[in-house]
C-alpha cells in the first residue's frame, strides 16, 4: 500500500490511537495538531491523503481545506468531527473536502472510507488544476497572472510576475542571482547586472507589508534569495 496520510488531529489519544491503526494497515501515516503546520505539510509534497479534525489550533480545518485547494493540491481530504450537523458537512464537502465522517466513529468505517477515496483517486483519469498560490494575505493566480494583496489587484510587470512565479513555485530554496537569471530572463553567463536585485526591491515594494523587513522575499547573504512562503 504504502500510501502516505496526513493526519491533522489535536487529540493526543485519538490521533495516536489512529496512527497506530492505520501504520498497522500499511499506511505511512505523518501525524500533525495544529492548523498552520498541517498547510506547511502538505504544501511540501508526498502526500496522497489528508484526515482532518475541523477543531484544531491556530487554523481550523475548514480553513486548513480551504488553502490546500487554493494551492492546487487536490489529494483527497476527509474531515472528521464531533459537529454532525447537515450545514457543517455541507460547508465541508463545499470547500474541497471529499468525505466526511462524525465523531464518535468506528475505525473500520474510517479504513473503508480511506480505502474507497484513494481507489478513486488511482482510477481517476489525470486532471489539470488551475495553480493559485496563498500565502500572507497575497493570492496568486498564475493561469489569469492575476496578484491580489487583500483583495486588491497588484500590477505587476511581465517579468515581475515571471519572477514571482518562479519564487512561489521554488519555496525555501536558495535561488542564486546566476540561477534566476538564465531560469527566468533565460541569460547565459551575465556577469556584473543589478537586474535581479533592481527586481527583487520591486516585488519588495508591491507585495511586503514592510519592504525594508521582508517576511517573504529573503536576501540570503553573498548567494541570491529565498521564497518563505510561511515566516
Amino acid at each position: 500500500m504504502n500510501n502516505r496520510i496526513l493526519l491533522v488531529e489535536d487529540e493526543p489519544t485519538l490521533s495516536l490511537l489512529l496512527e497506530e491503526r492505520l501504520e498497522k494497515e500499511g499506511y505511512r501515516v505523518s501525524p500533525c495538531r495544529d492548523g498552520e503546520k498541517a498547510v506547511t505539510e502538505a504544501l511540501a509534497g508526498g502526500v496522497d491523503l489528508v484526515v482532518l479534525d475541523v477543531k484544531l489550533p491556530t487554523k481550523s480545518g475548514f480553513d486548513v481545506c480551504q488553502a490546500l485547494r487554493r494551492h492546487g493540491l487536490n489529494m483527497p481530504i476527509l474531515m472528521l468531527t464531533a459537529r454532525s450537523s447537515v450545514k457543517d458537512r455541507i460547508r465541508g464537502l463545499k470547500i474541497g473536502a471529499d468525505d466526511y465522517l462524525a465523531k464518535p466513529f468506528d475505525v473500520n468505517e474510517l479504513l473503508a472510507r480511506l480505502e474507497a477515496l484513494l481507489r478513486r483517486v488511482s482510477n481517476a483519469p489525470p486532471q489539470l488544476i488551475d495553480p493559485v498560490f496563498c500565502f500572507g494575505d497575497l493570492i496568486v493566480d498564475v493561469k489569469k497572472a492575476e496578484v491580489l494583496r487583500s483583495g486588491t489587484t497588484v500590477e505587476l510587470t511581465a517579468k515581475e510576475f515571471g519572477l514571482l512565479e518562479y519564487f512561489i513555485t521554488n519555496p525555501n530554496e536558495r535561488l542564486s542571482r546566476q540561477t534566476l537569471l538564465e531560469d527566468v530572463w533565460g541569460y547565459k553567463h551575465v556577469l556584473n547586472t543589478r537586474t535581479v536585485d533592481l527586481h527583487v526591491a520591486q516585488l519588495r515594494q508591491k507585495l511586503e507589508p514592510d519592504p525594508k523587513n521582508p517576511r517573504h522575499i529573503l536576501t540570503v547573504f553573498r548567494s541570491g534569495y529565498k521564497f518563505v512562503p510561511y515566516p
